[in-house]
């Protein structure tokens, strides 16, 4: 069943995929219109939309996904016919050390979109439309080191409070199409990096540490293996899913780039004593500290069904992608100044000061 959207409304659109799915989108799709809500919580960031805020069609709603009401009135008002629902808590270390916000947004708040995209498009009248629910990896659990990647058919087994909620979340929105016969679709995808990445996570936590001459923390030895997906490629991915793909299924997004952590911060301190010299040997830095309660030692996508069915396939390979997003970091030192504040340091001393 393909679909067409024309006006779309994106959910944590001020947070790290979600300001680059707007992006992306604007630039692929200049005629359609775009609503970009977001609560404005700690990773969502306004200045991650300055590029676009001129747009015609581009327009900024500060609000939060529990709003029912006020989701409902959006959809309406805007004659929006496809929801694309970035919107979550996303970090592990958060959710071990406060899962209450986690279980709140990430399944009541999506519930409450679900509810009011029915109301909206089944309800009161049919309309063609589409709810597309992004998700993670990390629902699947975790793989031993020579196990096959995960697929589509992978059993749910979340090992965090995060992976918890996310799994619960696609369950909601599987019943909601399967129950009321909503047009859903599903995303799972391998760990994104790239512009506008919260340095909370690997990448850009490492790269601004660098710039600051500070302790780069590596959990326990280093050797958890991730998938990484340049966002831009993940942005490419969902838009393949909104057009052509099947309602009610379910597309892993992956890479097919797997690394362990200790080699991709080994990785971005020689990138980082080509660009920034005065603190080579970047290496020098890391520090292991104690590993993350129930951490999962290796994530893995086959994107096998999404590469066949819609032909994706990412366009950046890891030697690009990371050098982009080395010098994006680079160059934006007043972005990322800005959003360490005092909860993000606090936030590392939680995490790492051990």
């Amino acid at each position: 069943m393909s679909h067409q959207p024309q006006r779309l409304l994106v959910t944590g659109a001020a947070g790290f995929i979600g300001s680059n799915f707007v992006h992306y989108w604007l630039k692929e799709n200049p005629e359609s219109r775009v609503i970009a809500l977001d609560a404005l919580t700690y990773a969502g960031n306004r200045a991650n939309l300055d590029s676009v805020e001129a747009h015609p069609n581009f327009n900024f709603v500060h609000a939060d996904i529990l709003e029912t009401d006020r989701i409902e009135q959006l959809l309406r008002e805007e004659r929006i016919d496809t929801l694309v629902h970035f919107a979550a808590e996303s970090h592990v270390d958060r959710s071990i050390h406060g899962p209450d916000a986690f279980l709140k947004t990430n399944i009541e708040g999506t519930h409450s979109l679900l509810k009011a995209a029915k109301k909206v498009w089944l309800d009161d009248k049919k309309i063609p439309h589409r709810f597309h629910h992004v998700s993670t990896d990390e629902v699947y659990g975790t793989l031993e080191p020579e196990a096959p990647a995960f697929t589509e058919e992978h059993q749910y087994q979340p090992n965090s409070p995060y992976a918890a909620s996310k799994a619960a979340s696609d369950h909601i929105v599987r019943s909601y199409h399967h129950t009321y016969g909503l047009n859903t679709t599903i995303s799972n995808c391998s760990n994104n990096y790239g512009p506008y990445h919260f340095p909370e996570k690997l990448i850009p936590l490492i790269i601004v540490n660098c710039l600051e001459g500070k302790p780069l923390p590596i959990y326990g030895d280093g050797k958890q293996i991730r998938d990484w997906l340049y966002v831009e490629d993940h942005c490419r991915g969902i838009d393949l899913i909104l057009n052509k793909g099947r309602v009610g299924e379910v597309y892993n997004i992956g890479g097919n780039n797997e690394w362990a952590n200790i080699d991709i911060v080994t990785l971005v301190c020689e990138l980082m004593d080509q660009h920034h010299p005065e603190g080579a040997p970047h290496k020098s830095l890391i520090t292991h500290v104690t590993d993350r309660l129930g951490h999962d030692r290796r994530y893995a996508i086959d994107a096998t069904k999404i590469s066949k069915e819609l032909g994706y396939k990412p366009e950046e390979t890891f030697e690009t992608g990371i050098r982009k997003t080395v010098q994006w970091y680079i160059d934006h030192e007043s972005w990322w100044c800005r959003v360490m504040g005092g909860s993000y340091r606090s936030l590392l001393k939680q995490n790492y000061n051990n």
